[in-house]
């Protein structure tokens, strides 16, 4: 189970390699600066799953949103040579 610590932004400069500890046990640390909530000190591999599922989600809604406009009587379809036309121009 994650475990979320805080640690100020003066633990990172002089404990990094405490922290980093920490990460790789795959804890989340919270550092703070003057107090507050700054950013998150989370290993690369989390980080990369994050990056991923992001992108999914973001590739997801996007073919939601083309779905609909294709169920749409008011979307304007190219044809085949206008389409690769456009394309075209925009090399």
């Amino acid at each position: 189970m994650y475990h979320t610590h805080v640690r100020s932004v003066r633990d990172l400069r002089n404990n990094y390699s405490t922290l980093a500890g920490i990460v790789r046990d795959k804890d989340h640390i919270i550092i703070t600066n003057n107090g507050k909530s700054e950013s998150v000190l989370i290993s690369y591999e989390e980080f990369s799953a994050y990056e991923e599922y992001v992108h999914v989600r973001y590739v997801e809604a996007k073919l939601a949103e083309a779905e609909m406009a294709a169920a749409d009587s008011d979307t304007a379809w190219l044809s085949h040579s206008e389409f690769w036309e456009k394309v075209g121009e925009l090399a």
